[in-house]
This record gives structure tokens, C-alpha cells and sequence, in this order.
């Protein structure tokens, strides 16, 4: 499994979709570009389209879940979750395979 996405997260997730009024067959769509303090950033969103040849597709917390494969190896192992606190609010990506993380947004770990 290349990635994890935690009750919460899901949560959040669907919390959007209805906010947005998107239909339920629209799938989170979940990506790594280069740089970021961290090594990676990391983009999240809806998305309709689906191509076998190009991204892998998971059900986690009865969510759809694409990736397209090169983000795959990039992400492999990591967990998404909302942080909600008095410091910040926002989804985390807990990647094992950051060389390093930046505390300043949490995006980067």
C-alpha cells in the first residue's frame, strides 16, 4: 500500500466534497512535485479521471484514492491526517521518504 489516509483525514476529506457539492464518484487525487523545504510538495485534490496505465488507485476510509505512479514511489508509506490544534489546521503527509522536514508548515512530514 503506497499510502495511508487516517480517519481523520477521510473526514476531512468528505467534509470538503459535500462543502463543494461534488458528486461522490469524484476521487481524491493525491501528488508529489520536486522542492518544498522538505524535498517534496505535495498536491491534493478532486478529480474524475482515471487511467490504469498511469496511476494506481486505492480504497482507504471508503475513499477513492489515485496516484499517479511516478508520485507512487515517491509516497510509498505515507500517512495523511488533518492536524487541527491552536497552531495550525491543515492535512499532514508523514513521508518516510523525506530526507528532511520543515517544522514551519508541517507539509513536509
Amino acid at each position: 500500500m503506497a499510502i495511508t489516509l487516517t480517519e481523520r483525514a477521510a473526514d476531512e476529506v468528505r467534509r470538503v466534497r459535500d462543502e463543494q457539492n461534488l458528486e461522490e464518484d469524484q476521487c481524491l487525487r493525491i501528488g508529489v512535485a520536486g522542492g518544498g523545504c522538505g524535498g517534496f510538495s505535495y498536491t491534493m485534490g478532486f478529480d474524475t479521471k482515471y487511467d490504469a496505465s498511469v496511476d494506481s488507485k486505492y480504497s482507504q476510509q471508503g475513499l477513492d484514492v489515485v496516484v499517479d505512479k511516478k508520485s507512487s514511489l515517491y509516497l510509498d508509506g505515507t500517512t495523511i491526517d488533518w492536524c487541527e490544534d491552536a497552531y495550525r489546521r491543515g492535512f499532514t503527509f508523514d513521508n518516510p521518504n523525506a530526507v528532511r522536514s520543515c517544522s514551519g508548515c508541517g507539509g513536509g512530514h
